[in-house]
């Protein structure tokens, strides 16, 4: 077989595998609906409500509530930081990097992702992959602080507890998307094996 004859059979291969192969249900990707659950969790509450809250309050100890979040919410985030995490109250300049790249790229991503996951399509492979990258590098970097650094948390394991879901959910997603260029699908046929879903 030539070259050229070669790399039209890879090129088509992979077109059949990224848009071809039929997904798997969502009912039957348990896993997946557990990551759908997790994408809402963050959009509708972490992201957009106690991120833009630790935004728009600089000082928490000297503010006025602002119109977003609610003042019940703004409360509750406070209450946890003034009990459990010193570093969510000092809020130095790094920790606000991290707000902003949760802010204006993870929300984003969570909306595609709870699309993507839910439909099973593929294109959300690559994006899963980096999410997941950049997320546990964040949460690495802030767990650091919380144990040994300038705003170590007096209840640590509480502040560990907390963010552990940070830290699985991120590794399952990379196991997911590591092993398959089509991992919502059945069947891998690169190598005839069954994908578990």
């Amino acid at each position: 077989m030539s070259a050229a004859r070669h790399a039209f059979s890879i090129s088509f291969m992979y077109h059949y595998e990224i848009h071809c192969m039929p997904s798997l249900p969502l009912r039957k990707r348990p896993i997946d609906i557990a990551l759908i659950i997790f994408f809402c969790v963050n959009l509708f509450f972490i992201t957009y409500i106690v991120d833009v809250e630790q935004l728009i309050i600089e000082d928490p100890n000297h503010f006025q509530y602002p119109i977003w979040p609610p003042s019940k919410l703004v409360n509750l985030v406070h209450w946890y930081g003034r009990n459990f995490d010193p570093l969510l109250m000092a809020r130095p300049a790094w920790w606000r990097a991290t707000i902003w790249i949760d802010a204006l790229f993870f929300g984003p991503f969570y909306v595609f992702a709870i699309y993507a996951y839910a439909k099973g399509k593929n294109w959300i492979r690559l994006a899963s992959i980096a999410w997941a990258s950049v997320m546990l590098t964040n949460v690495s970097i802030i767990l650091f602080e919380e144990v040994m650094g300038e705003h170590a948390s007096p209840r640590l394991a509480r502040v560990l507890l907390s963010n552990a879901a940070w830290v699985i959910f991120p590794l399952v997603v990379m196991y997911r998307m590591w092993q398959s260029h089509h991992p919502f699908s059945s069947t891998d046929p690169g190598n005839g094996s069954t994908v578990d879903h």
